[in-house]
């Protein structure tokens, strides 16, 4: 398991998530109640998934994790990189990328993330 998830946007880190802090338990309880909601059904690209497994869930959270990020809402950004974090114990980050109108969103498995530097230009 890696210790860090980070979520990208366009290349640029946007949120981290350190698996080695503990979970409160009133955020466990809202990771329990997002999962009870999802059992219901989900909305992927116009097709209602009735008992969404793991991948299904996953990729309709990113969804939403990608539109809070564009909402600059810190709370369900937050909320929705803690569900993936801890739902997904293999996940390492979550590249979202924008290109001509269009949304890609990869969780990748396989490739640990790697803290970013600013790099200061002196002239």
């Amino acid at each position: 398991m890696s210790e860090i998830m980070a979520v990208l946007l366009n290349g640029t880190a946007e949120l981290e998530y350190n698996r080695n802090t503990p979970l409160p338990d009133y955020q466990a309880l809202y990771l329990d109640k997002m999962d009870e909601k999802m059992s219901q059904g989900i909305l992927i690209a116009d097709n209602m998934i009735k008992d969404p497994d793991t991948n299904q869930r996953a990729q309709f959270v990113a969804s939403n994790l990608y539109h809070a990020i564009k909402n600059n809402n810190e709370s369900v950004a937050a909320s929705m990189c803690t569900y993936l974090a801890n739902r997904m114990q293999d996940l390492k980050q979550v590249k979202i990328i924008e290109h001509d109108g269009d949304v890609t969103i990869d969780l990748v498995f396989d490739e640990n993330y790697k803290k970013q530097v600013a790099v200061q230009f002196t002239h």
